[in-house]
């Protein structure tokens, strides 16, 4: 298996609240997307979640394609996949 998998070729828009630090999938095998339930932890080539948080709270777009160059966010990547 190769990863990043792509979870899905869309962001998920996901309303986040400042200071709280989140768990970002980055494998791509979480049912929980676009955040971790260790489901990495069943290979041992699958990487680590990205812990993030954010400055403001409200609305943001993550990533579920799990290659965009500014991760967690979505940068349109997937578009191109």
């Amino acid at each position: 298996m190769k990863f990043p998998l792509i979870a899905q070729k869309k962001p998920s828009k996901i309303k986040l609240d400042a200071g709280i630090i989140y768990s970002w999938c980055t494998c791509g095998l979480s049912k929980a997307q676009p955040f971790c339930d260790n489901q990495h932890r069943q290979y041992p080539e699958a990487t680590k979640s990205l812990k993030f948080k954010v400055e403001k709270a409200g609305d943001y777009f993550l990533c579920n394609c799990k290659h965009s160059e500014n991760k967690p966010f979505c940068d349109g990547t997937h578009n191109k996949l």
